[in-house]
């Protein structure tokens, strides 16, 4: 972490990878074990599952008010995905950096490209793959909530995510996900130090050359 004296500037953290590679299992490690780090909760207009709740795991709306809150650019992101719209509400992540908590994103590709146009300079982008093909549909059909075509067309739908792989960062191989917590944590801790984030280091070092900070 930047020294806490030190004003900086929050940090954009995003997760990205192939349904079933990982991604949603190291953020809840992230948020678990960083109380610094907080999650930018999406909204989406598919139904919710069973164990779901509203406002934690997603904002539940209708496709009228989806469409209304893209026509009124509540939305830094959004995209459609298995026949259903994800988007992520503007107001409570520009709170959350307001408040001095970095923001962490489980999005896809095409949300982290949106979310990198809006606000560049502040964006982390971390890509999850898989060791291999055959392990990831393992994975996926381990989890046991999906139907057979669901599993399918999120095997079909991987591939066209992984292709987007030069698009990040970063970019780690999950065959192992305590290993891969930590290069993820590493990362983040890392991107929070960067002199460009820091942004009161300009005032400090100046004082330390006048002599007027000690």
């Amino acid at each position: 972490m930047p020294h806490a004296n030190i004003e900086h500037r929050g940090v954009l953290f995003v997760l990205s990878s192939p349904s079933g590679a990982g991604k949603s299992t190291i953020a809840r490690m992230l948020l678990e074990k960083d109380k610094d780090i907080a999650m930018s909760v999406s909204v989406t207009t598919r139904p919710m599952r069973p164990g779901e709740v509203e406002g934690r795991d997603y904002h539940f709306v209708d496709v009228p008010t989806f469409k209304d809150m893209v026509g009124d650019g509540e939305l830094m992101e959004w995209a459609h995905v298995f026949d259903h719209r994800y988007g992520t509400p503007r107001a409570p992540v520009e709170a959350m950096l307001a408040q001095g908590h970095d923001v962490l994103f489980d999005i896809d590709w095409q949300g982290a490209q949106q979310l990198y146009q809006q606000a560049g300079q502040d964006v982390v982008r971390v890509f999850i793959l898989p060791p291999s093909v055959d392990e990831l549909e393992r994975r996926l059909r381990q989890r046991g909530t999906d139907a057979e075509a669901v599993v399918e067309a999120r095997m079909a739908r991987a591939n066209a995510e992984i292709s987007h792989w030069d698009g990040y960062d970063y970019v780690l191989i999950n065959d192992n996900v305590h290993a891969c917590f930590e290069q993820v944590r590493t990362i983040l801790d890392a991107e929070r130090l960067r002199r460009s984030r820091q942004t009161g280091l300009i005032g400090f070092v100046r004082k330390l050359m006048t002599g007027k900070n000690g």
